[in-house]
């Protein structure tokens, strides 16, 4: 290739690259601005991360900044940038219960935010630095807790459709999730929130079909809150069952190592990544997947045991000790030795990782009342002490009445 060649390939490139950036700036031309600022309603699930784009922004302004409002005209706001919408947070490095300060990104105008909590449920505002609003989100973050969890397979169904007059209390369903296993029977999931229908709804908050938000959303009023209360989000679970991709490659990488072991035993090879943990006897452990998320089809296998949802889903049966919650992790309460083994992670239909658990009751536990499973173990010896203290007065309470009614059984002179 020549000078002129190369010349001209870079200036067909440039023009693409200047293309691009122009037709970029002008979605926001072609959108204009709302005149009377609208809230548009979305509704996730907890420990799911969520993306809110800004749809509409004036053409002079280069970055914008994003508002969070936990009601609507309340005089505490967060802001959610460095003024110069340079805010990036990777989602690895985000933990469970952080403030919402350090679980958010804005990338692209968009705001992103990482593992959400019924405490991010609220508003949330793209504007300016000014504080100029252009666009905004009515947000609900639905929790687990008393999550109801339906399995197709044993003929339970999901919730009813509830009825208040014209308050109508519903389920909507999210897409079937790819099944979590392949080559075996596996599980399929769908996740379900709690939505509402009534015409008393406030105007002000932009609805997917009429008079439809979600239960959590600021658009219910007051009246109607207590009635949606206690519809919690559901889970309906279903067997599949699909064959795996082609494992041409790795038959070919086992055939390598059969014709190098040739002489001795052959070596054992993990087909997935291996972790290794060493875990001290009677204490809790939690398992999770890599790169998995709520909304993704995780599964768990111990060696060749399969822990199927249907037998380890979390609330399945509250003596439980191992079991899987709505956020597919793996949690093992008080270890035991039995529990030693491998312990192999499914992510959309592909085993992805292992763990080898190891289980020792050598060394000593350092004593933290910041560990869950002190704090109950606190909890129900206090509330046994209660119990039996309770029991202990009542008993002398009814001898010293017998007592009394016995010595004076009239008190009439």
């Amino acid at each position: 290739m020549n000078l002129a060649q190369t010349t001209m390939l870079l200036w067909v490139w440039g023009s693409l690259q200047a293309f691009e950036i122009v037709e970029k700036e002008n979605i926001f031309q072609r959108t204009p601005c709302p005149a009377f600022l609208m809230f548009d309603n979305a509704a996730y699930l907890a420990d799911m991360s969520f993306e809110l784009p800004c749809h509409c922004k004036p053409e002079e302004v280069s970055a914008v900044v994003w508002y969070y409002q936990k009601h609507l005209g309340s005089s505490h706001t967060k802001v959610l940038t460095d003024f110069d919408g340079r805010v990036l947070t990777e989602a690895t490095h985000v933990r469970v219960g952080s403030d919402l300060l350090v679980r958010f990104s804005i990338r692209m105008f968009s705001l992103l935010v990482f593992r959400a909590q019924p405490e991010d449920s609220g508003l949330y505002f793209c504007g300016s630095r000014k504080g100029d609003y252009f666009y905004a989100y009515d947000v609900d973050i639905q929790s687990t807790e008393g999550m109801v969890a339906s399995f197709k397979d044993l003929g339970e169904e999901p919730f009813a459709d509830e009825y208040h007059g014209s308050l109508r209390v519903f389920t909507t369903f999210w897409e079937w999730t790819p099944c979590d296993r392949c080559g075996v029977r596996g599980e399929q999931w769908r996740i379900g929130l709690c939505y509402l229908q009534s015409p008393d709804l406030s105007p002000r908050y932009r609805k997917t079909l009429p008079d439809v938000v979600s239960c959590g959303s600021q658009a219910v009023p007051k009246k109607l809150q207590a009635k949606v209360r206690d519809h919690t989000p559901e889970l309906l679970v279903q067997s599949c069952m699909v064959p795996c991709k082609n494992t041409t490659t790795w038959r070919g990488v086992m055939a390598i190592f059969n014709y190098v072991s040739k002489v001795g035993r052959r070596p054992w090879v993990p087909q997935v990544p291996i972790q290794f943990h060493q875990q001290k006897l009677g204490h809790g452990l939690i398992i999770s997947c890599p790169g998995a998320r709520p909304e993704h089809a995780v599964a768990w296998d111990k060696d060749h045991q399969y822990l199927y949802r249907t037998q380890y889903l979390k609330g399945v049966n509250r003596s439980m000790r191992v079991f899987v919650d709505y956020g597919n992790h793996l949690h093992i309460r008080f270890t035991q030795l039995q529990d030693r083994g491998i312990y192999y992670c499914w992510r959309q239909g592909v085993r992805v990782a292992g763990f080898r658990l190891g289980v020792t009751s050598r060394g000593r536990y350092k004593v933290s009342f910041s560990d869950p499973e002190l704090r109950s173990a606190v909890e129900l010896t206090m509330i046994g002490y209660l119990l039996i203290t309770a029991i202990f007065v009542i008993i002398h309470l009814c001898r010293c009445c017998c007592y009394l009614f016995r010595c004076y059984p009239t008190f009439s002179p």
